[in-house]
């Protein structure tokens, strides 16, 4: 096939003629480093020679100065963070953010693919629990620049991803509790499929084992991150025969819903039951106390995967696919040592 064909030559023709993958391919387009020196140059021969259009590289590299924010849902204040520090990076550069909903239904995602294949965009930014297999293929056949921000697991998408140290912080919330003395100290988790909280859930049993407190599946519950889950996870541990002193919520959603079951069963926080959050989302330095937690970059991460987009559309090369920024323990009044 030539350049003059008039046919579009995709990444998947570029790399059955180069005899690599087409994730390969997808490396060398999006300025990856991580690919060895001879394939990227038997790769870049052949975009050069098919006079490949790069996302970003039309009309002699004008960008279309828009990115695309993709959520699962809205209804959090973790979502307003994350669109925050994408706002603080795009806006000064006068670059626009559409922000799209999918509520994990096929079809609000079919109808947004439409959107975005209708019209011009510098990159796409997902913030999804579960990375759908079609929408990967399509992202991959319209050629986008895509980061994902706190995936699942280790996406079989080939794109850069953004997290925080969830084991670290989840260590550290632990580790707090148990300086103050705290030995039954209960976990309300994520849900088991998100990379986020395994990794959380992870650190809360390090710190047990290192300290030789021996780990109880009784007083670990599984959540969602919501108020509720919170609510019930924490009703359900404060009705054990032995409950726990402390509770450690893997979101400050679900912080805030500990603390309404331990005002319904007429005790205090915290001096009844200590808890921390993870997340340090702007209400829990206002919650009654004021919540400990672990404070988890949002804002940063928002950030940092718009600087990611926008350096891919200049076809700048990215440094390293995996970022994980520091999370950071800051307590307030919701923790003290146990009673008696």
């Amino acid at each position: 096939m030539a350049a003059d064909d008039g046919v579009r030559v995709t990444i998947t023709t570029i790399a059955r003629e180069a005899g690599v993958s087409v994730p390969t391919v997808s490396r060398v387009v999006n300025g990856r480093a991580d690919v060895a020196p001879d394939t990227r140059a038997r790769v870049e021969e052949l975009l050069n020679r098919y006079g490949y259009q790069r996302r970003g590289s039309r009309q002699g590299a004008e960008r279309a100065g828009l990115l695309d924010l993709v959520f699962n849902d809205l209804d959090s204040p973790w979502a307003v963070e994350i669109l925050r520090g994408v706002e603080d990076v795009a806006h000064p550069q006068g670059v626009g953010t559409v922000v799209s909903a999918i509520h994990r239904h096929r079809s609000a995602t079919r109808q947004w693919l439409q959107n975005l294949q209708a019209r011009a965009s510098d990159g796409v930014i997902l913030v999804l629990s579960d990375l759908d297999p079609h929408v990967q293929a399509e992202l991959r056949r319209l050629d986008v620049h895509t980061v994902v921000i706190d995936p699942a697991g280790v996406p079989t998408l080939d794109v850069p991803t953004i997290g925080a140290t969830n084991w670290a912080g989840g260590r550290s919330a632990t580790e707090h509790l148990l300086s103050l003395g705290h030995r039954r100290i209960g976990l309300i988790a994520g849900p088991k499929r998100l990379l986020c909280s395994r990794a959380r859930l992870d650190g809360y049993r390090a710190a047990l084992e290192s300290a030789g407190v021996e780990v109880d599946d009784e007083l670990i519950y599984e959540g969602d991150f919501y108020h509720e889950a919170g609510f019930t996870g924490a009703c359900q541990l404060l009705a054990l025969r032995q409950p726990p002193t402390a509770i450690f919520a893997s979101s400050d959603q679900m912080a805030y819903g500990v603390y309404e079951a331990i005002r319904q069963r007429g005790l205090r926080v915290p001096t009844d039951v200590s808890v921390v959050g993870f997340d340090d989302l702007p209400e829990a330095r206002w919650a009654s106390p004021p919540l400990t937690t672990v404070r988890q970059p949002l804002v940063e991460m928002g950030m940092l995967a718009a600087r990611t987009i926008l350096q891919l559309s200049r076809g700048e090369p990215l440094v390293t696919p995996r970022l994980e920024l520091a999370t950071e323990l800051v307590v307030r009044h919701s923790t003290a040592a146990p009673r008696g």
